[in-house]
């Protein structure tokens, strides 16, 4: 057991530092642990160069060498669910660690920013979701928030049983989606908690990946420049005069009875922050790297969105590094779009948000991915909505139908083709075998449409049968393009039957207002 073990290292302190035990395993490898079923498992840790280590597990027996480094690596073979608490056995010479309470079941990553990382206990329903954790077969691990450009190789951190406490402060969206899938498909879940409020996805990619893909050259450019300004004595200087005017503006703000505003960030805050391209991948994504799974939730885009014409190809070279990373094949992925967020706006037109939300759909083309909208559950006032009960639901159809083979409505309707008959424009929904509806009112709600000119207006629109919708407005003849919840904060009706909502969709093609703009005499980004 690993209390013993952790005597003998005690007791034995005061030897030579070449008689020391030196057998160690990374925390995700640790007592209460889930195993994902019917596939290899990488078990993996250190110990001196050249030892020879052997694991034991289910009645099988592994064994691999110490490498240079001191990391030894070896793949358990695919075993069923079984959610008997088992022993895996590790022994190196006289040292042996036994892993107490492990499980086998499915396993899955929760990760993204800060509406991945919100907490249950805040969720609408928090304490009854609390009071409905007791799972003993439900496993969690936490990784704790690490920026750095180092490659780390462990974390601290250990699984623990669902319970009250633990469920608590654990990611609302991945432990109800955990638990759908323990209770639905009737086996062990483990989930790790890997999400940092407020990070960029260039941090959760490997530095030297994007720096060799000269689509983010731009990126790495003004990265390299924000690095070495920040490591300069006038970036310090800057800060120190920042303070002074926050200070000035915190009490103004407080006299007038209105919050402070933010503090302006440390330059190195910066540096060891969740912006920093590679940062989160380096110190919280690889210390779980080849841990076995069956797949990624993720919700993050928000931190991106003025970004989003570059989000339109870092978001999926993301899903592929990671799928590389793992090296378990197209290994499941799936996302929450963008929710609605800040004010509605009076007249239709352009909105970063719903760019970046076009990004999520358009990265649907990578396979055994999917999405979860929730244009209909955000709060324009709070770009953290308290509802993920919803969210976790919409997600987990996802992985039900698709890796458990559970017959359910998962996908939400996407927009098809348009035909434009006179002042009228008719547009065919794919609805994945289900058909249209509108929520409250008969009018479906939440289309624009404009003419030659590209002056957007608000259009009435009408559902056609199952899957269609016609769209018109008095003041546009001639329609050429139509746009549905195309705005930050859209007022939008149009679901599945089964209350999925119509992804918001364009079916323009003009240039995004998040596109970087040429430089004087350089040339134009394609």
């Amino acid at each position: 057991m690993k209390k013993i073990l952790s005597l003998l290292v005690v007791t034995t302190s005061f030897m030579p530092a070449s008689l020391q035990a030196e057998l160690k395993l990374p925390a995700i490898i640790g007592d209460h642990m889930v195993l994902q079923q019917k596939q290899a498992n990488p078990i993996w840790g250190w110990e001196n160069p050249g030892s020879k280590v052997t694991v034991s597990f289910a009645g099988q027996v592994k064994s691999a060498e110490a490498g240079a480094d001191g990391r030894w690596t070896v793949k358990l073979d695919p075993v069923p669910a079984n959610a008997e608490a088992q022993v895996l056995k590790i022994a190196s010479g006289a040292q042996i660690i036994e892993i107490q309470d492990v499980l086998v079941g499915e396993v899955w990553m929760c990760s993204g920013q800060s509406n991945m990382g919100f907490v249950l206990g805040s969720d609408w329903n928090g304490d009854l979701e609390a009071a409905a954790s007791k799972l003993p077969n439900l496993r969690l691990i936490k990784v704790p928030l690490v920026g750095t450009q180092e490659l780390k190789t462990d974390f601290k951190g250990a699984w623990t049983s669902s319970t009250a406490q633990s469920a608590t402060n654990f990611s609302a969206v991945g432990f109800l989606f955990g638990r759908y899938i323990h209770q639905i498909v009737g086996v062990p879940v483990g989930l790790i908690d890997n999400a940092w409020g407020g990070s960029a996805a260039e941090a959760w990619v490997r530095r030297d990946t994007i720096e060799k893909d000269p689509r983010f050259a731009l990126l790495m450019e003004n990265t390299v420049k924000a690095e070495a300004y920040r490591q300069t004595e006038k970036a310090k200087e800057d800060h120190s005069a920042a303070l002074e005017k926050h200070k000035e503006a915190a009490a103004k703000a407080k006299a007038d009875g209105k919050p402070a505003p933010r503090a302006p960030q440390s330059p190195e805050a910066w540096l060891t922050g969740n912006a920093r391209p590679g940062n989160i991948f380096a110190g919280m994504v690889n210390p779980t790297l080849g841990y076995g799974m069956k797949g990624v939730v993720w919700y993050q885009g928000e931190s991106n969105s003025g970004r989003a014409w570059e989000h339109a190809q870092l978001f999926p070279l993301l899903i592929e590094q990671w799928r590389k990373e793992w090296n378990q094949g197209d290994l499941s992925f799936y996302w929450v779009q963008l929710a609605d967020f800040m004010k509605e706006d009076a007249q239709p037109g352009e909105s970063a948000w719903a760019e970046l939300r076009e990004t999520q759909t358009k990265t649907l083309s990578l396979p055994n991915t999917g999405q979860a909208v929730i244009i209909d559950l955000g709060e324009g006032k709070d770009i953290h909505p308290k509802n993920k009960h919803d969210v976790a639901a919409r997600l987990v159809r996802w992985a039900l139908a698709k890796d458990y083979g559970i017959k359910i409505p998962h996908r939400s309707p996407e927009f098809k083709s348009m035909e434009l008959i006179g002042n009228k424009a008719v547009l065919t929904m794919d609805c994945f075998g289900s058909a249209l509806r509108t929520f409250d009112v008969e009018e479906a709600k939440g289309f624009a449409v404009c003419g030659e000119d590209r002056q957007w207006q608000w259009a009435k629109g009408k559902v056609l049968g199952k899957d269609k919708v016609e769209v018109s407005c008095d003041a546009v003849a001639n329609p050429v393009a139509v746009r549905y919840a195309w705005a930050n904060n859209p007022v939008c009706n149009v679901t599945s039957s089964e209350g999925l909502p119509l992804t918001p969709f364009r079916t323009d093609d003009f240039e995004m207002i998040t596109k970087p703009k040429a430089s004087a005499g350089a040339p134009e980004k394609k």
